[in-house]
């Protein structure tokens, strides 16, 4: 009757949803009946919902609003009756009728065009299949709905389409019924028996091949599951499949929950905005998150895939059963999945090595947005657009939140806490604060503290100082605490922060741990419970002056001061028994020596050579005891993402120039160490994918990238070598990867060959467009503008725009920051471009500018004007709009 896909009709300047505005459902849906006829081109929906009102916040008057996005509507009837067109007003974003009754049946039926929707929410095509993405307001462009996460009702759906382009139908919980149509269509009738909200609702249709396995659960159940993809790719699904087996076992026996449908099935997609989606018994995977083989997925991709398979997985509960009542609370779900899912990788792989991979995301990335303008607590209180606060506040730290819990009641009491929380809110929507009080309750303790860290933004941090008593024999930790000031919150609290401690002797051994005012003594480590704004703890029976170990294990999202010098972090490095510490130590080592060599570019000064730093490497990789995975890491310096997060004033260039004058000079020092360790972890033997395995290709990478730092002809043959004999992508990625930084012809050489090999399989060809966008070389960005051109790319698809153009912007920041603006520019024409095709990708894309305040004066002004230039853009997406009038302190 109507076709609202006008984007003009939408407000100029879009307004914020506060959190303090909630208010429970005017009305309740509690059941679905939809019909969906496919079709790329056009898909008719017919929706029945059964519908009452809440007489807790509405009344007769109450009208019934539901959302709706892109959709043209055919016909509207309410208890069977049609409704005439005075009856109910239809704009850009909703349907509303005035008068309904207390309880009643509402019929729609609108039509969709899949083929055309390149944003990518709601029904669309995704090669030769039609498929969903409804998290986090997607629904809305499927069906008219009250498309919140607290209206919460059962599905029943029946698909029919063409059986010979969409021979497969698929849809949340089980199917009920199926057959056949005429003119060569069929059908298939899916029924989910749990209440859920409508961002979990999925369908897929297409012509798909899938492989089969079954998982016995603790009862005894007996569950299907199939991992479904096109045919070509239906060989790289093992890997995926046996780690779903292992999260659904796993969360058995850590949690004591168990799977509640009679089938699970993944879908790989190869267009997808995120990584992957939890939908009910229905999970839909960016095909990079899925499908792996040895030939074309690295150690990386392995691993990867293995979290992210449990993830999705675990939020059968911590999502599904149990979901958030508002998106403000997104957290609730994400953090705790996310923490679920980091201690599923840790206990199936190396823990150390996977603490060491979270927090380096924490520093890189998380701690950068809690210094600039989308700074948010981990339960934001506004939003423009919620698919913005899919971020690693929200996850990362929501996950860090989380594992404080845990840090601070111990394993058996965040266990008590959980089952309590499963148990009481199992099929409701509920709050961050519902959480808190299921772990309160189920172990007597008080954590209104606690809850500041949902709250308030920004990081917290620690100055800790140690004093030793030699007379008294204590030894005493200073701890004090701040937080800087972030958008909105000028006002801080104090945090309640759980900080893990332990103190070496001169021999580097643990020494035990006597607390004055604390029961119990003997322990080699000790969390403290830091609540106020400065404390003191003062240790007992203290022998001697010890060397402390603080916030073993990354205790707490939180950044420490501590003065170390050069010989008490090589100790540490040496003899830390907590393997983060350990690492952490080398960093802080590393992280002096580049301060120093930033200083003296800065100055036009002759670099310092970073001798300690050597040295400690030196010991490090000739300890025949360490981990292979840990010493891969040892050996990696700072990133410069984190390097210009410790500078008032980024200066990009000196950044550069410090950490690859490093580089080469350890690759010069360490010389023989390096083709040593390269030449033991060197191994002709087929892949297989385990801890031991991992380590050792991760060492021979780290050792080759650090060869070819020397530029010798010798070492570039030796790094083409193994790109050319490699049975794996783990070896072949990585010496391309090193080949990439370097202006030698073996780096053309090995692209042409690389691009030729695995040009029909998209996953590896983002490999290739990734490595070429990060090389440090001048000419990268006239190659990636280029490459742009190659049919190979493809605006349209999220992972190609990732793997080149936000490679770029994101992981180059030399060339990216270049001093005449080129990068900008770039960037400036793609969001616009993007922002019209998948305002989501803009949105994200657009951050690697937001931030503009951290530079010198002349790239302020650059990213300034590009922030401006699309801010008065017409027709601007929401998505966009928020971030960059948030960068530019435009906002509400």
């Amino acid at each position: 009757m109507s076709d609202i896909n006008k984007q003009a009709d939408l407000p100029q300047t879009p307004h914020a949803i506060y959190l303090k505005d909630y208010q429970a459902p005017a009305y309740w849906v509690d059941q679905v009946e939809m019909e969906f006829v496919l079709a790329a081109e056009t898909t008719q929906v017919t929706t029945v919902l059964h519908i009452q009102r809440n007489d807790a916040v509405a009344n007769a008057k109450t009208p019934l609003v539901l959302n709706g996005d892109q959709l043209s509507l055919v016909s509207l009837a309410l208890d069977g009756q049609p409704l005439a067109s005075t009856a109910y007003q239809v704009d850009a974003e909703s349907l509303t009728i005035p008068n309904v009754p207390a309880k009643f049946i509402l019929q729609t039926v609108v039509e969709i065009h899949p083929a055309q929707n390149t944003a990518l929410e709601g029904l669309y095509a995704s090669s030769r299949m039609l498929c969903t993405q409804c998290e986090a307001q997607g629904f809305r462009r499927i069906t008219y709905f009250p498309d919140r996460p607290d209206v919460m009702s059962r599905f029943r759906v029946k698909l029919s389409a063409d059986k010979q382009t969409y021979p497969v139908l698929l849809c949340n919980g089980n199917p009920v019924a199926q057959g056949d149509l005429d003119n060569g269509r069929h059908y298939v009738v899916w029924e989910d028996p749990s209440l859920k909200p409508s961002y979990l609702f999925a369908l897929v249709a297409g012509d798909l091949k899938y492989i089969e396995d079954e998982f016995v659960t603790l009862s005894g159940r007996r569950v299907q599951l199939r991992l479904y993809t096109e045919a070509e790719n239906i060989h790289k699904c093992d890997h995926a499949m046996a780690s779903l087996k292992q999260a659904m076992a796993w969360d058995e026996q850590t949690y004591g929950r168990e799977y509640d449908l009679d089938i699970y099935m993944i879908v790989a997609v190869n267009d997808f905005n995120m990584g992957a989606m939890e939908n009910k018994g229905l999970n839909i995977f960016n095909a990079s998150c899925v499908l792996a083989s040895p030939e074309t997925a690295t150690d990386d991709d392995f691993y990867s895939i293995q979290s992210i398979i449990g993830h999705e997985y675990f939020h059968n509960w911590s999502g599904n059963r149990v979901t958030c009542r508002d998106w403000f609370q997104l957290s609730l779900k994400e953090g705790f999945t996310v923490f679920r899912d980091q201690e599923f990788s840790s206990d199936l792989n190396s823990r150390a090595v996977k603490r060491i991979d979270d927090v380096n995301v924490l520093r890189t990335h998380q701690f950068a947005e809690d210094s600039g303008p989308m700074a948010h607590p981990v339960r934001p209180d506004h939003y423009i657009e919620i698919s913005n606060f899919y971020t690693v506040t929200v996850y990362n730290k929501g996950a860090e939140v989380v594992r404080m819990l845990r840090n601070l009641l111990g394993a058996d009491g965040f266990r008590k806490g959980t089952d309590l929380y499963f148990q009481r809110h199992d099929g409701q929507a509920v709050t961050c604060d519902d959480f808190v009080k299921a772990m309160e309750d189920a172990n007597a303790v008080n954590l209104h503290q606690f809850k500041n860290w949902y709250s308030q933004a920004g990081t917290p941090e620690l100055n800790v100082r140690g004093e030793y008593d030699a007379g008294r024999k204590t030894y005493t930790l200073h701890i004090d605490q701040r937080t800087p000031v972030t958008p909105g919150q000028a006002e801080k609290q104090p945090f309640q922060i759980p900080v893990a401690v332990g103190l070496l002797d001169a021999r580097g051994q643990d020494m035990p741990l006597h607390l004055s005012g604390q029961t119990g003594s003997g322990e080699t480590g000790l969390v403290l419970d830091v609540h106020a704004p400065s404390q003191q703890f003062v240790f007992t029976d203290v022998p001697q002056a010890p060397v402390a170990s603080v916030l073993r294990g990354f205790s707490a999202p939180v950044k420490v001061t501590m003065p170390r010098s050069e010989e008490e972090l090589a100790f540490l490095l040496a003899h830390d028994s907590d393997a983060f510490n350990r690492w952490d130590a080398g960093q802080q080592l590393a992280l002096q020596e580049l301060q120093r060599q930033i200083k003296a570019h800065q100055a036009n000064e002759p670099l310092p050579e970073p001798v300690a730093l050597t040295e400690a490497l030196r010991k490090a990789m000739t300890d025949i005891r360490i981990d292979k995975m840990l010493l891969s890491q040892i050996l990696t310096l700072p990133s410069e993402s984190y390097l210009a997060d410790q500078m008032d004033v980024v200066d990009v260039d000196a950044i550069y120039h410090a950490r690859l004058f490093t580089r080469r000079y350890l690759a010069q020092q360490l010389y023989p160490q390096f083709v040593g360790l390269y030449e033991q972890n060197s191994a002709d033997k087929p892949y297989v994918f385990n801890s031991a395995e991992m380590a050792r290709r991760a060492l021979k990478s780290v050792c080759l990238s650090y060869l070819t730092e020397t530029e010798r002809t010798d070492e570039f043959e030796r790094c083409y070598t193994q790109f050319r004999t490699a049975n794996n992508m783990t070896d072949q990625q990585a010496a391309l990867a090193s080949l990439s930084q370097h202006a030698t012809p073996l780096r053309l050489q090995a692209l042409t060959e690389f691009y030729e090999r695995w040009h029909s399989d998209a996953q590896v060809v983002d490999k290739w467009l990734g490595i070429q966008a990060r090389s440090r070389l001048p000419e990268t960005l006239d190659n990636v503008k280029a490459l742009m051109q190659h049919p190979a790319f493809t605006l349209k698809n999220p992972n190609k725009v990732r793997a080149l153009i936000g490679s770029f912007c994101r992981a180059n920041p030399v060339r990216f920051h270049a001093s005449d603006g080129s990068g900008y520019a770039f960037l400036t024409e793609n969001v616009l471009a993007l922002d019209k095709l998948n305002p989501q990708i803009a949105a994200r894309l657009v951050q690697a500018i937001i931030r503009w305040q951290r530079f010198d004066e002349k790239r302020q002004a650059l990213m300034q004007a590009s922030l401006q230039q699309i801010l008065e853009t017409a027709g601007l997406s929401r998505d966009t709009y928020e971030v960059v009038a948030r960068g530019l302190n435009k906002t509400q």
